[in-house]
């Protein structure tokens, strides 16, 4: 018997123009289970069932990490403005999709 697999979290990003950090070319990208799958164009074996968005005219680029946050710092009596939850929404917004808080030991 034949397993077929249905992927209910797959992202096919279809028709953009995929950046990397050397090169820009018109690419599709598939991502399953959260994660990248392939990049490249005219991809096959899409499951039947990926959310598709269509990047045409668009660019595709990975999500960015900022190192240096300040996160609910305190500081000479007071706390920046940001909290957890706004402050990595506002990235989140931006395309940042990690972050780096800064330390105090």
């Amino acid at each position: 018997a034949r397993v077929v697999r249905v992927s209910n979290s797959a992202v096919f990003i279809k028709g953009g123009v995929v950046v990397t950090h050397d090169e820009e070319k018109f690419a599709d990208v598939l991502c399953v289970d959260g994660r990248i799958a392939a990049v490249g164009a005219d991809l096959d074996n899409i499951p039947s069932d990926a959310r598709v968005i269509d990047a045409d005219g668009l660019l595709v680029m990975p999500g960015g990490i900022d190192p240096h946050t300040h996160m609910e710092l305190p500081f000479m009596g007071t706390v920046a403005s940001e909290d957890f939850f706004t402050g990595t929404s506002a990235a989140a917004a931006g395309g940042t999709t990690s972050i780096i808080d800064f330390v105090i030991p």
